[in-house]
């Protein structure tokens, strides 16, 4: 286990390998079956904000865009991507279609997510709409296997943001799931890779707390999704990744969370940078450093790349 403090330097990507585009965007559920959803006409809207942000909003069928690295032998490690947005939008582009290439780029199959926002028009129980999209994820990776070339007992997640606290959530809240498995396939991913990620309620008030549980949530529901309270033995192994001047997301959230893994014996790293805000993707404010590098030493030193 570590923990990590760093003077800020950038992010700079490099890649050995070729990197492949998104091939295709397919339906998360079949037409028409989507769980715990109000029949709703399609009023997703995909805009651009002036520092170039792609952000999906008023999602209410939700996505996977497949990034397959080219074939190699033998089936490779996956992993899905959830991008933040504080529950209200994804910005799936420096959160979700660039860390993807960067996967790529090591021989890793990366999933973008594009999952529901919770809300009342679109959903009958807005609060578990995320958590149910991130376990479909991720049965879809693992019943698609074959077909992708995946390892399927090689299957992690990862999310920024409100993202993070959707990744977190599916690696602390497996044990119910949420969405019809036919095949008892497994929805626990294997490890977490966890950037900036809102992780507790209990701690601060927060705009992503208030959007998945509503403003007046009770308290009961808010500790149900503060994930650090929901750690156990079986909790799978994290990577995080925070700025000490995240005046967005403070990192007393990552730090929370990897006190509470280190509790249980679960392997973790926690990397913490000076300067760098919130929502830097890949792009720390200096350029050298490339925090991505750091997460594939670790899925390294684990043995998911191989």
């Amino acid at each position: 286990m570590l923990i990590a403090v760093y003077p800020a330097r950038s992010q700079t990507v490099t890649r050995s390998q070729k990197v492949t585009s998104a091939q295709k965007v397919i339906p998360l559920y079949y037409p028409d079956s989507v769980p715990n959803s109000i029949p709703h006409p399609n009023e997703e809207e995909r805009t651009t904000n002036e520092k170039g942000v792609e952000l999906v909003s008023k999602i209410s069928r939700p996505t996977l865009t497949l990034f397959l690295p080219p074939r190699v032998r033998g089936n490779t490690p996956a992993v899905v991507i959830c991008p933040g947005g504080g529950y209200w939008v994804n910005a799936v582009n420096i959160e979700g279609y660039d860390e993807a290439k960067v996967l790529n780029s090591w021989g890793v199959a990366a999933f973008v997510l594009t999952y529901r926002i919770p809300d009342s028009a679109y959903c009958i129980h807005p609060e578990i709409a995320p958590l149910q999209d991130a376990q479909q994820a991720i049965l879809q990776v693992r019943r698609h296997a074959a077909e992708w070339h995946i390892d399927p007992h090689r299957v992690g997640i990862m999310g920024f943001s409100a993202g993070g606290h959707l990744a977190s959530t599916a690696g602390t809240h497996f044990d119910k799931v949420l969405v019809p498995d036919p095949d008892n396939i497994s929805v626990r991913p294997d490890w977490m890779i966890l950037g900036y990620p809102v992780i507790s309620g209990i701690i601060e008030h927060s705009g992503s707390f208030d959007n998945l549980l509503g403003k007046n949530a009770p308290d009961s529901l808010v500790r149900y999704f503060s994930n650090e309270t929901r750690v156990t033995d079986s909790t799978p192994p994290a990577w995080l990744v925070h700025a000490q001047d995240d005046d967005g997301v403070s990192p007393e959230n990552s730090i929370l969370f990897y006190r509470a893994l280190t509790a249980h014996h679960i392997p973790a790293e926690l990397h913490l940078y000076e300067k760098g805000g919130h929502g830097f993707g890949l792009h720390l404010p200096v350029k050298e450093e490339q925090w991505m590098d750091r997460c594939r030493h670790w899925m390294e030193l684990n043995g998911w790349l191989h």
